[in-house]
C-alpha cells in the first residue's frame, strides 16, 4: 500500500472543525495557539464558536482550513504516524500550503500570515460583484477550455481554473462571461451548470493583482524542500525545490487547479491510497470520481487518528 496525504481546500470550512483534535491531542491544540499567535488575534475562536458567514470570509477560511489540516496531522504524529508514511503529498488550491506546513516547507506562522495575505489579496484583486465562478458538471477539461475560449468576449475573462474530476470542472472570469460559459456548455451537453456561492473569481487571470502580492510576500518567507515530495497544482508533477515552489505558489494565484490529473500523476507513480487531512470529504468524493480503483480515508477526528494508526 502506497499512501499520498492530500489536503483540502476552500469550501470545507465548518464552524467547530479540529476542536475535537485540539482536545484530544496537545500537538494539535499546539497548532491552534500558534496560528492565533501568528496573526494576532483568536482564529480558533471564530473557528470553534464563531459566525460560519465570518469563518467563509477568504481571509479567515484559507487560514482556518490550513489550521485543521496541520492539526489532523500532528494527531497522526502523536498516534505514530509521520508525514513520511506518505509517498507525497498535495492540496487543493490553498491546500497545496497545507500540504508545505504539514511537511516542514514553510514554518506554521509564515503559512498561517502567507494565507491571510492570500485571502485579502484575492478578496480585493476584483470588485465584488464583477467575478464570478461556475461549476460546469458533465464536459471534461479539453470541452471546457473551448466553452471558455468562446465565452470570453470583449476583453472579458472566463478560463477553466479547477479540473476537479472527470465530472466537473470549474470556471472563473468576469460574471457576464462566466453565464455566458454556463449557457454555452448546457448547449454542449454539461448535465448542469452551477453558480457558486463565492466572493471572487479565484484561479484566473482576474487574480493577477494577488499574484503580484503573492510574489512580494512568498519573496520574504523561508521555503525549505518538503520532507516528501509535492504534487504542485498547476503542474499536476513532483516538486522539491524551494525556488520552483515559490514560483509555481505564485503562478497558482491565476493557474489552473490540475486535481484530475495531480490524482493520476501519483496513481501513475504507485499510489493507492489517498489520506485527506483535516475538514471534510470533498477531495475523497473527487478521488473516487477520478479512479474507482484508488481508496480513501478521511483524518479529521481523534477517532479517524486512532483508526488509521490501527490500520
Amino acid at each position: 500500500m502506497t499512501i499520498a496525504f492530500v489536503f483540502p481546500g476552500q469550501g470545507a470550512q465548518t464552524i467547530g472543525m479540529g476542536k475535537a483534535l485540539a482536545d484530544a491531542y496537545p500537538a494539535a491544540k499546539a497548532v491552534f495557539d500558534e496560528v492565533d499567535a501568528a496573526l494576532g488575534e483568536s482564529l480558533s475562536s471564530l473557528i470553534w464558536e464563531g459566525d460560519i458567514e465570518a469563518l467563509t470570509l477568504t481571509q479567515n477560511a484559507q487560514p482556518a482550513l490550513m489550521a485543521t489540516s496541520v492539526a489532523a496531522m500532528r494527531a497522526l504524529e502523536a498516534e505514530g504516524i509521520s508525514i513520511d508514511k506518505a509517498s507525497f503529498v498535495a492540496g487543493h488550491s490553498l491546500g497545496e500550503y497545507s500540504a508545505l506546513a504539514a511537511s516542514g516547507a514553510i514554518s506554521l506562522a509564515d503559512t498561517a500570515r502567507l494565507l491571510r495575505t492570500r485571502g485579502q489579496a484575492m478578496q480585493s484583486a476584483v470588485p465584488v460583484g464583477v467575478g464570478a465562478m461556475a461549476a460546469l458538471l458533465g464536459l471534461d477539461f479539453a470541452t471546457v477550455k473551448e466553452v471558455a475560449a468562446e465565452a470570453a468576449a470583449d476583453g472579458e475573462v472566463v478560463q477553466a481554473a479547477n479540473d476537479n474530476d472527470p465530472t466537473q470542472v470549474v470556471v472563473s472570469g468576469h460574471k457576464a462571461a462566466v453565464e455566458r460559459a454556463a449557457e454555452i456548455a448546457k448547449g454542449r451537453g454539461a448535465k448542469r451548470a452551477v453558480m457558486l456561492p463565492v466572493s471572487a473569481p479565484f484561479h484566473c487571470a482576474l487574480m493577477q493583482p494577488a499574484a503580484d502580492v503573492m510574489a512580494e510576500a512568498l519573496a520574504g518567507v523561508e521555503i525549505k524542500s518538503p520532507a516528501v515530495p509535492l504534487i504542485a497544482n498547476v503542474r499536476a508533477d513532483e516538486v522539491t525545490s524551494p525556488d520552483e515552489i515559490r514560483a509555481l505558489l505564485v503562478e497558482q494565484v491565476t493557474g489552473s487547479v490540475r486535481w484530475r490529473e495531480s490524482v493520476q500523476a501519483m496513481a501513475g507513480k504507485g499510489v493507492t491510497e489517498f489520506w485527506e487531512i483535516g475538514a471534510g470529504k470533498a477531495l475523497s468524493g473527487m478521488i473516487r470520481k477520478i479512479d474507482r480503483s484508488l481508496t480513501s480515508r478521511q483524518i479529521g477526528t481523534p477517532e479517524d487518528a486512532k483508526a488509521a494508526a490501527e490500520a
